[in-house]
């Protein structure tokens, strides 16, 4: 199951699109540079995340449940940058 997830950069850029694409259409989507930039490198260390634990999955026990919970983490990162689910500093709070 794990040797069907594939990552690559192209696909990065692709989700990049989005939201540039948004902007283009709607004024409520209003990212800047550091917004694309930030959400670049959470994709890519989600990506390079998910091809790691998929490398090592022969000395991980559950490396399923390592990736639900990298993915998880990038969930919880992405909702507390976007909106400050938690108030954190971290959001800018």
């Amino acid at each position: 199951m794990l040797k069907k997830l594939s990552f690559s950069p192209y696909s990065l850029l692709l989700l990049l699109l989005i939201p540039l694409t948004a902007m283009q259409f709607s004024s409520e989507v209003n990212w800047s540079l550091f917004d694309f930039v930030i959400m670049g490198f959470l994709l890519l260390a989600l990506g390079f995340g998910i091809r790691f634990i998929r490398n090592k999955k022969s000395v991980l026990k559950y490396p399923l449940l390592m990736i639900i919970a990298v993915v998880v983490l990038f969930f919880i990162i992405w909702a507390e940058l976007a909106v400050g689910i938690f108030g954190s500093p971290f959001a800018g709070s």
